[in-house]
C-alpha cells in the first residue's frame, strides 16, 4: 500500500534525510552550471534551487518532485534576455528577474483559472523533438567553455558551428584536458553506480583549481548570495507584450516538463495528482525566485528520478536537500567559487546527453505516427532558435491536427452477414441494404470539414437509385458547431425535396440538443432518437404527422 503524498511515517524519515543529503551534491553544481546557460551570475541558479526546494517541499503534493532550475528554461531565458536587453549583464540580470516574476504570475493565473491541462497543448512528439533540438543547442554552446574559446551567441546552429570552427585555433590545451577528463569521469559514473561522478569531478576540479588557473583555465568566480530585495526593473512600454509572451512560453515549457515528471512518478507509486495545485506551487516558487533575482524553476525529470533512486519517500527529502544546499553554500562557498568552468560545462553536457538519444523517436517511426511533427520540432529549434522554434513546433502540430480533422473521410456501412453490426463495406466486403444508405464521418464534424463531408453524402445519394432513407451515424461528433448545423439543415432540405428521409444515429446528448433547438420540420425528434445504427435501420418509417414541427 503506497504512502499518501506528503505523509512522513517515522520509518521513512531516515531514508528521506539520506536521500536529501545525496541529491544536494548533484543539484548544487547543476544549478551553478545552468546559470551559465542563462547568461546569469552563478548565484542565480543557487537562489533558484533553494527557492524551488523550499517552496515545493512546503506546499507541493508530489513525494518525489525536485523543483530547481532546468536547462530548457535557462536556455529560453538566455534567448529572451539577449533579445530584450542586449549583451549588458546588469540589464540582462534585471530583465531575467522580471521575466521569472512574470512567469510566476502566469502560473498563479493559470492555477486560479484551473488550467491544469495546459501542458497538453504541447504534444509529446513536439516535446521530444524540442528537447532533442534544445539539447543540441545547449551542448553546442557549452563547447567553448570546454575548449577555452570565446563564448558563442545566438541560437542558429549553422552559425554557431561556423563560429566554433573558426575559433578552434584559439583552443587552450589545459581547458580542453580538464573538460575531457571531467566528461569521461561523468560517463564512467553512469556505468559504476557507486561512483558519484558529479561530486568526484567537482572535488578534483577544485583540488586542481590553483594549477588550472595558472594555465589559463577560468574558474566560476565570486558568488554573492545576499538576497536582492530590490524590485526587478519593469519592462519599458514597448516590451510588455514580448515579456508576457516570453513568460507564457516559459510557463508552457516548465509545466510540460514538470507535469510529465510529477505524473510519471505519481502513476508509478499510486499517488494522486493535483495539476492546479502544482500550478499554484510552481507559481509561488518562481515568484520567490524572481524577487530574489533567481532563475525560473520547474520539476525536472533527472532530479526527480535521482531523488526517487536515492530512496526518498516524502517531500522531506527536498527540504533536507534545501537545508544541505544552504549549509554547503555557507561553509564551502569559497571552494564552490573555485570550480573550473570546463567542469561545469561537462556537467551540463552530461546532463543533456540523456536527451540526445535517437531512441526517443523509435516509437513514432514504428507506429508511423507523428514522425513529421517530431522532425519539425527538431528542425525548428535548430534553425529558428529556442523560443521561436518551440512556438513554431507547437503551431505546426496544431496545423497537422487540423489538417487531419479537416480531411473529408466518409465511410459507407453495411450489415455483417448473420449479425447486428454495421461496418465499413470497403474494409469488410459487406453489401449495402436496398433502399437504404448508411454513412459515417470518420472525423468529428466541425466548420473545416462539415461541408466537404456532406457533399460526399449527396454524391453517394446521387450514385444510388431507389433510395428512401439515409442514416447518418454521428458517433464521432461530440458536439456540432454553427457551420455544421447549417450544413446539416441544407442536407435535410435537399433530401426532403427528393422524397428521402434522414435519420441520425448515435448522437451525443449535446449534439442532439443543438439539433432539437433548430426545430427543422424535416428532422423531428423521432429522427434523432436512435442509439444504434440497427435501431435507425429497423424502425418504422416516420409518418407525415411526425414530420410536422413539434
Amino acid at each position: 500500500m503506497s504512502t499518501p503524498a506528503g505523509a512522513v511515517p517515522g520509518n521513512t524519515v531516515g531514508t528521506d534525510i539520506l536521500a536529501g543529503l545525496s541529491i544536494a551534491g548533484l543539484l548544487l553544481p547543476e544549478a551553478v552550471a545552468y546559470s551559465g546557460i542563462a547568461g546569469l551570475p552563478p548565484q542565480a541558479g543557487v537562489i533558484a534551487l533553494f527557492a524551488g526546494l523550499v517552496c515545493y517541499g512546503l506546499l507541493g503534493r508530489s513525494r518525489y518532485a525536485i523543483v530547481s532550475a532546468t536547462s530548457s528554461s535557462a536556455a529560453v531565458l538566455a534567448a529572451g534576455t539577449l533579445a530584450m536587453a542586449g549583451s549588458d549583464q546588469i540589464s540582462r540580470a534585471a530583465m531575467a528577474a522580471t521575466l521569472v516574476l512574470l512567469t510566476g504570475g502566469c502560473f498563479l493565473i493559470a492555477s486560479v483559472a484551473r488550467l491544469g491541462g495546459l501542458s497538453h497543448l504541447i504534444a509529446r512528439p513536439v516535446l521530444r523533438g524540442y528537447t532533442f533540438g534544445l539539447a543540441c543547442v545547449i551542448a553546442l554552446k557549452q563547447l567553448p567553455h570546454l575548449f577555452g574559446v570565446p563564448t558563442l551567441h545566438g541560437d542558429f546552429v549553422p552559425l554557431l558551428l561556423a563560429n566554433l570552427l573558426g575559433d578552434l585555433g584559439k583552443m587552450q590545451p589545459a581547458t580542453l584536458a580538464c573538460g575531457a577528463i571531467a566528461l569521461a569521469l561523468l560517463f564512467l559514473g553512469e556505468r559504476l553506480r557507486r561512483l558519484p561522478g558529479s561530486l568526484l569531478v567537482i572535488v578534483l576540479g577544485v583540488a586542481a583549481s590553483g594549477w588550472l588557473a595558472q594555465h589559463g583555465v577560468t574558474l566560476t568566480g565570486e558568488i554573492r548570495l545576499a538576497p536582492q530585495w530590490a524590485w526587478p526593473a519593469w519592462p519599458e512600454s514597448g516590451q510588455w507584450l514580448p515579456s508576457v509572451e516570453l513568460a507564457a512560453a516559459m510557463l508552457l515549457i516548465l509545466y510540460a516538463e514538470s507535469y510529465s515528471a510529477i505524473r510519471s512518478f505519481a502513476l508509478k507509486h499510486g499517488d494522486d495528482v493535483n495539476p492546479n495545485r502544482d500550478l499554484a506551487v510552481l507559481g509561488v516558487a518562481n515568484a520567490v525566485s524572481g524577487l530574489l533575482h533567481g532563475m525560473p524553476v520547474g520539476a525536472g525529470y533527472s532530479g526527480t528520478s535521482a531523488n526517487e533512486a536515492a530512496g526518498a519517500r516524502s517531500r522531506l527529502s527536498g527540504l533536507v536537500a534545501g537545508a544541505c544546499v544552504l549549509l554547503m553554500v555557507c561553509l564551502l562557498l569559497r571552494w564552490i567559487e573555485r570550480i573550473p568552468e570546463p567542469v561545469l560545462a561537462a556537467i551540463v553536457i552530461h546532463a543533456v546527453s540523456k536527451s540526445l538519444r535517437l531512441t526517443v523517436f523509435t516509437p513514432y517511426l514504428r507506429w508511423h505516427r507523428d514522425r513529421l511533427v517530431a522532425l519539425a520540432a527538431v528542425v525548428a529549434v535548430l534553425s529558428l532558435g529556442i523560443l521561436n522554434g518551440l512556438l513554431v513546433a507547437i503551431a505546426f502540430s496544431l496545423i497537422m491536427l487540423l489538417r487531419q480533422l479537416a480531411t473529408a473521410r466518409l465511410s459507407v456501412l453495411g450489415q455483417l452477414a448473420g449479425g447486428h453490426d454495421f461496418v465499413d463495406i470497403a474494409q469488410h466486403g459487406t453489401s449495402e441494404l436496398p433502399g437504404l444508405l448508411i454513412v459515417r464521418p470518420e472525423e468529428p464534424l466541425f466548420f473545416a470539414n462539415a461541408e466537404a463531408v456532406l457533399v460526399q453524402v449527396r454524391r453517394r445519394v446521387q450514385e444510388r437509385t431507389g433510395l428512401k432513407r439515409v442514416v447518418l451515424s454521428l458517433e464521432e461528433s461530440p458536439d456540432l458547431d454553427g457551420t455544421t448545423l447549417e450544413a446539416l439543415a441544407d442536407l435535410v432540405t435537399w433530401l426532403d425535396a427528393r422524397g428521402m428521409e434522414l435519420r441520425v444515429a448515435r448522437l451525443k446528448d449535446i449534439a442532439r440538443d443543438a439539433l432539437l433547438r433548430m426545430a427543422l420540420p424535416q428532422l423531428p425528434p423521432q429522427a434523432l432518437d436512435y442509439w444504434s445504427v440497427e435501431d435507425a435501420v429497423t424502425a418504422a418509417p416516420l409518418s407525415s404527422k411526425a414530420k410536422e414541427t413539434p
